[in-house]
């Protein structure tokens, strides 16, 4: 990250042009837009990604696109979770297309539990509530836009610029649109890299801007099963070798796994970056642990925070359960699930490895589950890249420090890592503390920042498309 510090500063000024800036033009458009994608229901219990690709392939063919450059997918198996890829072709073959990742399922939400419904969009108090109105469908909205913009304009980019709405982000065992473009059809997609979700500004508790995230890397999602059985027998007549007393103590032995330190670009960067903006002794510890990942004084300091003491790590925590099957009877069997993000790069049998020799139990078997994301190593984050993010954050969010940063979650993004399309995260709007309550009740993003990053995803792409 040495290249990171010595262009940070360079494009941290103003651009004078700002004043003169019509990239913000079309808004009622956007709105009518993004109105509908929220408003299109795309839960995988009762909604429909196909109907919302379909919706978004009538206005970009209504912007001037033709049907070679639109293409609708879905499988048979899954007639509701299509989505769409399209083009805006550039003027030189030669050169690697740019993508646009956003995916237009949503967490399931209820109406009973909300104060409005989820799937109305409503402007109320500076922000707009829905479900979806943040993730993801705000980006969603604002790549079909400007596709359609830059269409209307008669710009042609020296890279084709590509854009993919997926469905099956939010949902376990769903189809994922993503996963299946990477494997199936990486020629419709293929990029030098992509832009997709992943990280957003940083707000503090009285809305002020403090840092403009990228995200560089993904933890990978990992769940291991662990069981343990005994023959049983009549709770009357209890002896010391019980499955449920041997899950006890092997998931307290996990609870205190720690895995050491480590640190990749992205979270070199983070921590280089962010020690800047924090109290003198956190500061300094940030400095130690990226001299040092082994700094065991810099680790206690920063693992106070549980998102500091993420990204610094593999972790390991129990999240589920089961065992016993009578109330009068011994248990015969119980199962557990452990789930894991590992640090990029992380194999996972040394994982395992790491959770059979802390469990140090014969009698608890500890499995595989099926890998649910590919162990991909964070792409590198480059100068060029650097600069043209760093030059707009100077125009749109004028004195705001661009940070590197690793998502401690997983984002479709792992899957075009993983086939060689390096895959960034960067929403260009800032979210509340609280991040805009996604997944959560009464999910909201700021009118305004939506907007700002709108404008911001405008000018980002034409200089990445122009390079």
């Amino acid at each position: 990250m040495r290249i990171f510090a010595a262009v940070s500063a360079a494009f941290l000024i103003a651009s004078p042009a700002l004043a003169a800036d019509r990239s913000g033009d079309g808004e009622p458009q956007f709105r009518a837009l993004y109105k509908e994608l929220v408003e299109t229901n795309t839960e995988l219990s009762s909604g429909s990604c196909t109907l919302a690709a379909e919706r978004m392939a009538a206005r970009l063919k209504a912007g001037g696109y033709g049907d070679a450059d639109v293409r609708l997918f879905s499988t048979p198996d899954h007639p509701k979770d299509g989505g769409l890829v399209a083009q805006l072709p550039g003027s030189d073959p030669k050169a690697k297309a740019i993508l646009l990742l956003a995916h237009i399922d949503v967490v399931e939400a209820k109406r009973e539990d909300w104060t409005r419904d989820p799937f109305t969009l409503i402007e109320e108090g500076g922000y707009f509530y829905g479900r979806g109105t943040s993730d993801d469908k705000a980006m969603a909205a604002v790549f079909t836009d400007l596709m359609i913009r830059y269409k209307q304009e008669g710009y042609r980019p020296k890279r084709t610029i590509r854009l993919a709405l997926t469905c099956g982000e939010e949902t376990e065992g769903a189809f994922n649109g993503a996963n299946w473009l990477a494997t199936q059809h990486k020629d419709w997609i293929d990029a030098e890299l992509a832009l997709n979700e992943g990280a957003s500004g940083v707000l503090d508790k009285d809305g002020k801007r403090i840092s403009f995230n990228i995200e560089a890397a993904e933890k990978v999602y990992q769940d291991f099963t662990l069981v343990t059985t005994n023959p049983g027998g009549h709770s009357s007549q209890p002896v010391p070798d019980n499955a449920i007393y041997e899950m006890a103590t092997a998931l307290g032995k996990v609870s205190k796994l720690e895995f050491p330190a480590q640190l990749n670009d992205a979270t070199r960067g983070y921590f280089t970056e962010t020690a800047k903006l924090k109290d003198p002794e956190t500061a300094a510890a940030m400095r130690a642990i990226v001299a040092n990942p082994g700094d065991a004084a810099a680790d206690a300091v920063l693992s106070k925070d549980k998102l500091w003491h993420s990204l610094l790590r593999t972790t390991c925590v129990a999240t589920l359960i089961d065992g016993g099957h009578a109330l009068n009877a011994l248990p015969q069997r119980v199962t557990a699930n452990v789930n894991c993000r590992m640090f990029p790069g992380s194999k996972v049998e040394d994982v395992r490895d790491a959770l059979v020799k802390t469990i140090d139990d014969a009698r608890v078997a500890v499995t595989i589950r099926e890998p649910r994301s590919p162990a991909t190593p964070a792409p590198q984050l480059g100068a060029d890249l650097l600069r043209s993010i760093q030059a707009t954050t100077a125009e749109i969010y004028p004195g705001i420090p661009v940070v590197p940063f690793m998502s401690t979650g997983a984002t479709d993004g792992i899957y075009l890592s993983a086939v060689g399309i390096p895959t960034y995260g960067l929403t260009g709007y800032f979210i509340d503390p609280d991040n805009g309550n996604v997944h959560g009740l009464n999910e909201r993003i700021g009118v305004q920042s939506l907007m700002d990053g709108r404008r911001f995803q405008y000018k980002l792409v034409k200089r990445l498309a122009d390079r």
